[in-house]
């Protein structure tokens, strides 16, 4: 199975399934002597523990990260680190009455079509639950980048329709859904709950802001910055759409409203989201994401089964009402992963 290491110099490759032993991820081309410990991975593992937020599903896994491998006297060596998360509350049997059904909005079929087999157990590797892994290595990331005044964070700006109207940055830390506008957080709570007994699931919006990375990050032409932030966050499973800067609202304007005009001290505006040219500008990198209703809803849907025949069925299991928030660590793993591989192949050609 092609498809499970991103990055060229900082390389993570993520392994293991939803209902099986463990998920886990390896990396390769961490640079040595940085102060690793597995409280550092667990901060962002925490965020994204399932059980938590507003919307999570009632699994309770633990997530306790174990490094396995890569560090000595409480330092990365340069070696490939080993990461392990051991699986402690699958219930595989909830997934029995699925074995020969195709879930409607999942990759069920399609891992079918493509391999011949599929587990079918939660979705197996198709499930969220890779994320975890994802999260782990991204807190490595984060901690090189760190060592650069790098900083990485997400929010909700959007969930269910609603949308933010205010930021104040201090108030994601203070709600579940780390939202920067408490009214709208507060909305978007009641949103949840009113879905939740309607047995539907809803999606969002989420922002990503990187401060502090240098100008002069991203390889032109096929491996533009931009690019490459669009192909890690697409690349989350319940992620449908991303946009860098105005994004999608560039397409409505003209090119004097578009540009971001340059001054002595850097940039009058930041409408590119921190990216020219596919290379980093030293502004704010800006992207946000569009995620979508986890398909796993507790109403009958139409389907078929491995022999084409009609059927019809509910989603039992524990699942999420949104992917908010637990989305929200993984979006910054992403990015993390990303700007930590071209920072290191910046320093490669410098």
């Amino acid at each position: 199975m092609a498809g499970n290491t991103f990055g060229a110099v900082f390389r993570v490759t993520t392994w293991g399934e939803s209902h099986g032993t463990a998920v886990g991820a390896t990396i390769d081309g961490c640079p040595p002597g940085l102060f690793l410990t597995p409280e550092l991975i667990q901060h962002d593992l925490d965020r994204r523990r399932p059980g938590t937020g507003g919307a999570a599903s009632p699994r309770q896994e633990p997530d306790r990260v174990e490094i396995l491998s890569g560090i000595f006297a409480g330092q990365t060596t340069g070696t490939p680190i080993s990461l392990a998360i051991f699986n402690k509350d699958a219930h595989s049997k909830s997934y029995d009455h699925l074995k020969e059904i195709f879930r409607p909005g999942h990759g069920d079929i399609t891992y079918l079509k493509k391999y011949g087999i599929r587990d079918h157990r939660g979705g197996g590797r198709a499930s969220a639950r890779e994320t975890a892994a994802r999260v782990a290595a991204g807190a490595v990331a984060r901690l090189l980048l760190s060592k650069q005044q790098i900083t990485v964070t997400a929010f909700t700006v959007a969930l269910g329709g609603i949308a933010i109207t205010q930021r104040d940055m201090a108030a994601i830390g203070q709600n579940r859904l780390f939202c920067p506008d408490p009214e709208a957080a507060a909305q978007m709570e009641e949103k949840i709950a009113a879905t939740r007994k309607a047995c539907d699931t809803l999606g969002g919006i989420v922002e990503i802001v990187a401060k502090n990375c240098p100008a002069g990050i991203g390889e032109p032409v096929f491996d533009k910055l931009d690019g490459e932030l669009a192909r890690a966050l697409m690349s989350i499973g319940a992620v449908k759409g991303v946009e860098i800067g105005n994004g999608f609202a560039a397409a409505a304007l003209t090119g004097s409203q578009n540009n971001d005009p340059l001054i002595p001290s850097g940039f009058a505006s930041n409408r590119s989201g921190g990216i020219l040219a596919g290379i980093s500008n030293g502004d704010d990198i800006v992207a946000r994401v569009a995620v979508k209703p986890i398909p796993s809803i507790a109403m009958e849907q139409q389907s078929i089964d491995r022999d084409g025949q009609p059927v019809t069925i509910k989603i039992g299991g524990r699942h999420d009402i949104s992917a908010i928030p637990r989305i929200i660590p993984v979006c910054e793993a992403m990015v993390c992963l990303t700007l930590a591989d071209h920072l290191l192949r910046q320093r490669a050609i410098s």
